[in-house]
């Protein structure tokens, strides 16, 4: 692993990648320059975008809100978050995520850098603009999720179409 002693970039600066499950990706740091302490990204999403319930075995999730406005499930807490919004979800408990703002804009840090980050790198592809609408594949997410080991899908997600409300866990949505 190499560090490089300290990391700066300014807004806009990072490797952007579209990630397969909705929203551009701006990368601050990577596990190999923090020497596998974390690895870092800038998330610009729309509304309507969310995340399956899951959990992560081996790394805890932090994500802080720049701009815009989220609902997160972490374990049996569900809150709406604007900016400043601030959520932890340790290794292995359960969360989701849901845009209610027209857009947002979210810093994901996950801990340790490791299996979190090739888990997105394989479920992304580089950007070649910097607007939000990549290409979408949810299949594919959920092989990565699964090959990787990094992400575990326990579920839909857990809100209504609008993102608004918890839907009943146990009620099926297929």
């Amino acid at each position: 692993m190499s560090t490089t002693g300290g990391i700066i970039r300014a807004s806009g600066e990072g490797s952007a990648r579209w990630f397969y499950g909705g929203g551009l990706h701006t990368w601050k740091a990577s596990a190999d320059e923090t020497g596998g302490v974390l690895f870092a990204f800038e998330d610009s999403l729309d509304r309507g975008k969310v995340t399956p319930l899951h959990r992560h075995p081996d790394e805890d999730e932090t994500l802080y809100v720049l701009a815009g406005a989220i609902v997160v499930v972490v374990g049996d807490d569900r809150r709406e978050l604007g900016p400043g919004g601030f959520s932890f979800a340790p290794r292995g408990v359960a969360h989701a995520v849901a845009v209610i703002g027209e857009t947002a804009r979210v810093l994901t840090v996950h801990t340790p850098g490791g299996t979190g980050e090739t888990f997105y790198i394989d479920a992304s592809e580089p950007a070649i603009a910097t607007n939000t609408d990549g290409p979408i594949d949810f299949a594919r997410v959920g092989q990565i999720a699964q090959a990787t080991g990094a992400t575990e899908i326990l579920g839909p997600p857990p809100f209504d179409p609008s993102g608004t409300a918890p839907q009943d866990p146990t009620r099926s949505t297929a």
